[in-house]
């Protein structure tokens, strides 16, 4: 079952969608909180919240943040802390606008990387755990390869169609708040390992063998600095996206990581 509808939060309209489990009268009370990718929004992780939530007897809450999908529009540049002032500023006051105060982050690309500083950065009170599909923790040169590759995807290639019809009005606002960004000389510096001693809650890192956007470097510094332990899933014949890539591994790896914090039946 699925609910879409938005969200008011600092004056502007979030785009949502929540996702449920089977059998509501036995849900966990925690909810999974899906935070996606530099280009994603909420249709872009398709029905794999949903599946999640089956697996878990847990609700799945799903945004776009602004300047995606059908959230509001957002002013351009973004600065090159956008993803300190998401998870730091932004993801709480998401968090108590929908009523959530026990819950466990996924994160996706960027999205992963604003949930590791919003773990490790804020009180993050109610915080049960934190998953990450190819996080960033610091820019690395195949990283900024790749996204020069979608640059020029997007402006001779047929990747601006694409992603129009995820994020319509918002699409240039989606892809050039994030290349921009990525490709500034300043962001080369960029780096969010002091957040991970800070993490208190158990860490999941899922990563693509393939990955072209990073190295296994990225999971690595996570495993290694992360203050409340972090496991390793590493996945072959899998790129960036592994929920897309190797839905099925990464459903179940998931869904081994949450039924162990909610101790509740994971089917």
């Amino acid at each position: 079952m699925e609910t879409k509808k938005t969200l008011v939060v600092q004056g502007n309209r979030l785009e949502i969608a929540w996702h449920y489990p089977a059998d509501m009268a036995a849900a966990s009370k925690t909810t999974l909180v899906f935070l996606h990718e530099g280009l994603g929004c909420t249709a872009m992780w398709r029905d794999f919240p949903a599946k999640v939530a089956v697996a878990t007897g847990c609700r799945a809450f799903v945004f776009s943040r602004l300047g995606y999908g059908r959230s509001d529009s957002c002013p351009l540049p973004r600065p090159i802390r956008f993803m300190h002032d998401e998870g730091l500023t932004m993801l709480p006051e998401v968090l108590a606008a929908a009523n959530i105060d026990d819950y466990i982050l996924i994160g996706h690309s960027d999205g992963g990387s604003i949930a590791l500083i919003h773990a490790g950065g804020t009180p993050a009170r109610g915080l049960r755990g934190v998953i990450t599909e190819a996080a960033h923790i610091f820019c690395e040169a195949l990283t900024i390869r790749s996204i020069q590759q979608a640059k020029t995807a997007f402006s001779d290639g047929d990747l601006r169609e694409k992603l129009e019809k995820y994020h319509g009005k918002n699409t240039d606002t989606a892809f050039w708040g994030w290349n921009d960004v990525w490709l500034h000389p300043e962001f080369s510096r960029w780096n969010i390992a002091s957040y991970l001693p800070g993490i208190q809650v158990p860490v999941l890192a899922i990563q693509g063998e393939a990955d072209h956007y990073g190295t296994q470097a990225q999971i690595d510094a996570i495993v290694q600095q992360a203050g409340g332990g972090a496991e390793i899933v590493m996945l072959r014949g899998c790129g960036h996206a592994p929920h897309r890539d190797r839905e099925n591994a990464t459903l179940a790896a998931m869904r081994s990581f949450i039924g162990r914090i909610v101790g509740g039946d994971c089917r």
